[in-house]
């Protein structure tokens, strides 16, 4: 193999892994050579392998199973059900560039639907909108946000191409409490193409209420790609056993 000129050798480990990943020739589950094999194939030392090995499982490439090797990890994002997330955080976190188009931000009548998602009198006037959020210029999510003016006056004067609207919300109407349902979708022609998906594709749609003060402030429908997303979520659990011994401390 030709060495890259001014790459440390981990690195080129590192790049020749993920171009497998990336091509689609490594799938996830695909169990990738050992320490050892990659060390003998690019004639470096085991522990140069290890370190470029160990850096791709940092980095979300791979996952190591005990005993049984180092495979392709399933790198689709989890969205935690648990918590509610700025999207924009969660794709820096993952060290991608977040951008986000916004397709409509306007004051419309609520309609009997909306009204009674919100608490409002139907006809009253409501914000809408409609964000397509992008993740290294990959559509993973559209927002498409109804929001109470009682509880986020200021809402259409906000710069959302620079802030989201969960930021905002979050800074003018804490979060109390949370609702979420979860469905399967078919996308219609129009979300397809905001989200760059073929059809017959599934998408997932959340739809979300969040309450603050006792009142409704938005109700909003967040619709995923079912190949771009996962949903995951972690609840601690205490065992009887330990309960006992705390209650006897």
């Amino acid at each position: 193999m030709t060495a890259t000129p001014h790459m440390a050798p981990y690195a080129r480990i590192k790049r020749h892994v993920v171009a497998r990943i990336e091509s689609g020739e490594w799938k996830v589950a695909h169990r990738v050579p050992s320490e050892n094999q990659l060390a003998a194939e690019f004639e470096v030392s085991r522990m140069t392998a290890r370190r470029a090995v160990q850096e791709l499982v940092q980095e979300g490439f791979l996952v190591r199973s005990q005993g049984l090797g180092t495979f392709v990890a399933d790198r689709k994002p989890v969205l935690s059900m648990l918590e509610v997330r700025n999207i924009a955080e969660e794709i820096a976190e993952r060290g991608h560039k977040y951008r986000n188009r916004i397709v409509k931000l306007e004051e419309v009548a609520a309609t009997d639907a909306v009204a009674m998602y919100l608490g409002v009198a139907p006809g009253s006037k409501v914000f809408h909108s409609i964000i397509v959020h992008i993740d290294d210029e990959m559509p993973v999510q559209l927002e498409d946000r109804f929001t109470n003016p009682a509880m986020a006056p200021d809402y259409l004067e906000q710069d959302f191409s620079r802030s989201t609207p969960n930021a905002y919300l979050s800074r003018v109407a804490p979060i109390e409490a949370v609702e979420h349902v979860i469905e399967a979708v078919l996308p219609t022609s129009l979300v397809a193409r905001w989200l760059q998906v073929r059809a017959p594709e599934a998408c997932l749609q959340i739809n979300r209420r969040t309450w603050s003060h006792g009142h409704v402030v938005t109700f909003a429908k967040l619709v995923h790609p079912g190949s771009r997303y996962r949903l995951g979520g972690y609840v601690p659990v205490v065992h009887a056993a330990a309960t006992q011994r705390r209650s006897r401390a």
